[in-house]
């Protein structure tokens, strides 16, 4: 048979099939690919759905086994000048203040108070020269009375008109003298809380019923003043009140005249917190060795400073002294707290004890001054003004001390 008869002999025999055959066979191929499609996508999720039922079981266990979790390809970021803790107080971060004597050498930190705060010999009367925001406030003695003097944001220095009395503890300069808006001025008196303006001089008295007082802690709006004597304190109203507040009410004071303070105290063992009512509320405890705790407490939005003198620390040991430290405690649960330890110099030959009490800080040298910004409290140490950056924990000179107290305000920063 030839090649080219084959092709006309298949046409008569398919001419010949029943059309019916042709498309049940048809109907048939086609049903049977698609079941065979339908195998293929069935089979192929269930094996997807076991891999992830797999690797979630995997990683449940070894969650369960604590296993090592593979690690940030970014470290967190540290500022360049960045200085680790020593360790831990309490399970809070410490780190160890540079030794007494060494203030000098330190970086300074730039402000309106200079390299070495001395009283003026140029202030003129603050009549004729106002000042906008108050860097700091010293006093200066007037025979038996003493005189503010206010130093602005710009430098300069200005006088006020008023004469005040020594209080029972000598000078009537309390810390937190200088309002929040750095505006004005405020200070105890036997009796009574005077105030000086520093934008137009005005010079205003408030009667306190207590003789006794020694210490101002504004609150934050500074319409009203908290003003202090042991056992006794008062919220005085020097600006705009509510409806129906008086001008002047009582709150619970404290021993201690410096502990009274606002939005929050460091006291005993625990963080309190101001409230309306003239209360402090217990906003959170602490367990740190605190022997007694020293100055007043200054407050950002999230942090507390007051300094302590503590028991005996293993961590930092001393000869001839107790550690003082500078507690920085977070009033947010997602910002850690900071100690910063006030020790005495270590390394170098034997010294006798009496050599040593040269570089030691007694009890009573140091104590928070402020804030300058809410990363940086400032503490007075000894005859020097120091800062200390919370973020990389390093410590600044600000300026040597050539006065006898010292009260700063906003001003001191840009």
């Amino acid at each position: 048979m030839r090649r080219e008869d084959v092709q006309p002999l298949l046409a008569r025999a398919v001419g010949r099939l029943p059309e019916p055959d042709l498309a049940d066979a048809a109907w048939a191929e086609g049903v049977a690919i698609r079941q065979r499609r339908r195998r293929s996508v069935l089979v192929g999720l269930v094996v997807v759905v076991l891999i992830a039922v797999i690797a979630a079981i995997g990683f449940g266990v070894s969650s369960g086994k604590g296993a090592e979790l593979v690690p940030p390809t970014t470290p967190p970021t540290n500022p360049p000048d960045y200085v680790a803790p020593a360790g831990q107080i309490a399970g809070i971060d410490y780190w160890v203040a540079p030794p007494s004597g060494s203030e000098r050498f330190l970086d300074r930190l730039e402000t309106p108070l200079g390299d070495s705060l001395q009283l003026p010999s140029n202030a003129k009367p603050l009549s004729e020269h106002p000042i906008d925001r108050i860097a700091a406030v010293v006093l200066e003695k007037r025979g038996d009375t003493y005189g503010p003097l206010l130093l602005g944001a710009d430098a300069s220095w200005s006088r006020a008109d008023v004469q005040l009395v020594p209080i029972a503890t000598g000078s009537p300069l309390s810390p937190g003298a200088v309002s929040p808006d750095g505006r004005i001025a405020a200070f105890p008196q036997p009796g009574e809380l005077v105030t000086v303006n520093a934008g137009t001089a005005e010079v205003s008295h408030y009667d306190v019923p207590t003789e006794d007082l020694r210490s101002v802690s504004w609150l934050g709006d500074a319409q009203r003043v908290l003003v202090s004597g042991p056992g006794v304190a008062y919220r005085v109203l020097v600006g705009e009140g509510g409806f129906g507040e008086g001008p002047l009410v009582k709150v619970n004071g404290a021993k201690d005249a410096d502990a009274v303070t606002a939005p929050f105290r460091l006291d005993g063992g625990s963080v309190g917190r101001y409230t309306v009512s003239g209360q402090w509320i217990e906003d959170s405890p602490l367990a740190l060795p605190v022997r007694f705790w020293v100055g007043q407490t200054f407050s950002t939005s999230s942090i507390a400073a007051r300094l302590f003198v503590s028991n005996d620390l293993p961590q930092v040991p001393t000869k001839v002294s107790q550690p003082q430290v500078l507690a920085a405690i977070s009033t947010l649960r997602a910002q850690p707290s900071r100690l910063l330890v006030l020790g005495e110099p270590v390394g170098g030959p034997p010294r006798t004890p009496r050599a040593d009490r040269a570089y030691v800080r007694e009890p009573g040298c140091c104590s928070v001054l402020g804030w300058y910004g809410d990363g940086t409290p400032l503490l007075q140490v000894r005859g020097w003004v120091l800062a200390w950056d919370l973020s990389s924990g390093r410590v600044r000179r600000v300026t040597e001390l050539g006065v006898d107290g010292l009260a700063v305000g906003p001003g001191i920063r840009p």
